[in-house]
């Protein structure tokens, strides 16, 4: 049996762990594994490698992805996904491990429907976006650097008495802002998924001040809208001049936790099993600890929200 593996979509820490799992759990069943690099355009244009001769010493703690990626608008395009089946086909490849984040699973979603080709998809990437599982390869990594990066803004922002509002990403999810805030001990913690008063968070954030504190965090998930917007509004309720911060791609770089690892591991060994047992186009996830798989159709039909137990239990620890 001959398996091909892409990523795809924004790189996310534990990419290169499914990776490594899935070429060296294939090579133990006999099962050999072709790579495309750089996403589903790799596939489009038939770039290559053979994962059996590929040394991964040292890949499977790295961030980013030795396979590259690529956000390939070509690909929402059936004569583009059918140019891509060909070249599998002509490899002899009969199911494609795909890890990716949203857009990397309505391709595959696609794909599928276009050739019947088995597909088995691995969720990856920072913002913790797909609502059918708890958790995404690279969301833990990138809490981690959040969290760092905030404690190192709350000491200068003690030292001078300042007001700061940190952006950070995940575009219209605010889990990344959601847990790295309660975990950081932030002032405030705005996210898209739930309305709040700016001008009562103002005038809340004077009254801390004015109470003794020395520092005001905000932090500002990215589909909330832009921070230097948000400063500015802030020095017109208040008269005081806040700092911003965009932590940008620092949040999605470095190496990756154990436990976005681990998950890389156990989610690319079991893509490899279900397409060694014939599936159909299935997503892999994990809750509660346990990995599962899912109806990959199914799975994109589930809503991403942040976690209400949390959100609620936010303003009494922040």
């Amino acid at each position: 049996m001959k398996l091909g593996i892409i990523t795809s979509g924004g790189d996310a820490p534990g990419m290169n762990a499914a990776i490594v799992a899935a070429a060296r759990y294939a090579r133990s069943r006999g099962i050999e594994m072709f790579g495309y690099v750089g996403g589903y355009r790799g596939v489009i244009e038939h770039k290559t490698v053979d994962l059996a001769k590929t040394s991964f010493r040292g890949a499977l703690g790295r961030g980013g992805t030795l396979l590259y990626t690529d956000r390939c608008e070509e690909f929402l395009l059936r004569e583009y996904r059918l140019q891509a089946y060909d070249n599998l086909r002509s490899d002899g490849v009969e199911g494609l491990v795909a890890v990716g984040g949203d857009g990397t699973f309505r391709g595959a979603r696609d794909f599928f429907a276009d050739t019947g080709l088995p597909i088995a998809c691995v969720p990856a990437t920072i913002d913790n976006d797909l609502g059918y599982t708890e958790f995404t390869i690279g969301f833990d990594t990138a809490l981690n650097n959040v969290v760092n990066a905030v404690e190192a803004i709350k000491d200068t922002a003690e030292s001078h008495g300042k007001v700061s509002f940190v952006e950070v990403m995940g575009r219209k999810c605010g889990n990344i802002a959601l847990h790295s805030g309660v975990a950081s001990g932030a002032d405030f913690i705005l996210v898209p998924e739930r309305p709040f008063d700016f001008e009562e968070l103002s005038k809340k954030a004077v009254e801390k001040l004015e109470a003794g504190h020395h520092s005001i965090i905000f932090i500002v998930a990215e589909g909330v809208g832009k921070v230097s917007e948000m400063s500015v509004r802030f020095k017109e309720l208040t008269g005081i001049t806040p700092r911003e911060t965009s932590l940008g791609f620092i949040q999605r770089g470095g190496n990756p936790t154990y436990a976005d690892r681990m998950l890389g591991v156990r989610m690319g060994a079991t893509a490899v099993d279900l397409l060694a047992g014939g599936c159909g186009a299935v997503a892999v996830g994990v809750r509660g600890g346990e990995i599962f798989d899912t109806d990959l159709a199914g799975a994109l039909g589930i809503p991403s929200d942040i976690d209400q137990t949390l959100y609620d239990l936010a303003p009494g620890i922040v």
